[in-house]
């Protein structure tokens, strides 16, 4: 499965993509804007892993930019009464930052969710000092909720989190 828009391609993760995402990963910049669970330093080792757990699913992708590998994207599915939402989590490499990837990325995710996928909702959190990725998601059409006072735990330091949603237009 691949999703198009312009010069940037949505596709499965591939092994091959490893020794790009270990280098790009690799910088404490985009350590700041994930949860923890993403390290740093990040090695070889954690992309192989990371490739290894997530390639096969359909809702992870690695995000192409003019035929280069440059970030992921993906759709976490929530669970139990909230089984019609998903998270949606993305990074991309500091080089390529500012270069609207992001914004056609999000839109080709969002839509595949809402499409192929069958999800209601489409949400995430981002910690108040990223307002990069909140342009990208106002400019994608999802919608401040809300925000969760002093509720992330980053950098020996409290930091509000933004919540966006967008609703499926299908349900509306």
């Amino acid at each position: 499965m691949e999703l198009r828009s312009g010069a940037v391609t949505l596709r499965p993760l591939r092994e091959s993509d490893a020794p790009r995402l270990a280098m790009l990963a690799n910088n404490k910049k985009i350590g700041r804007n994930l949860r923890d669970g993403f390290p740093f330093p990040y090695t070889a080792e954690d992309a192989v892993s990371f490739i290894q757990l997530f390639r096969l699913h359909n809702s992870f992708f690695a995000i192409e930019y003019n035929g280069e590998y440059v970030g992921n994207i993906s759709l976490v599915p929530c669970e139990n009464v909230y089984r019609k939402s998903a998270e949606i989590g993305y990074f991309i490499g500091e080089p390529y930052w500012n270069k609207g990837i992001m914004t056609l990325a999000v839109s080709l995710i969002t839509e595949y969710g809402f499409r192929e996928l069958g999800f209601a909702r489409i949400h995430t959190g981002v910690y108040e000092y990223n307002s990069a990725s909140q342009r990208v998601l106002e400019k994608c059409g999802f919608v401040q909720e809300g925000i969760f006072r002093k509720s992330v735990f980053k950098d020996e330091q409290l930091w509000d989190e933004i919540r966006y949603a967008k609703i499926n237009p299908e349900i509306l």
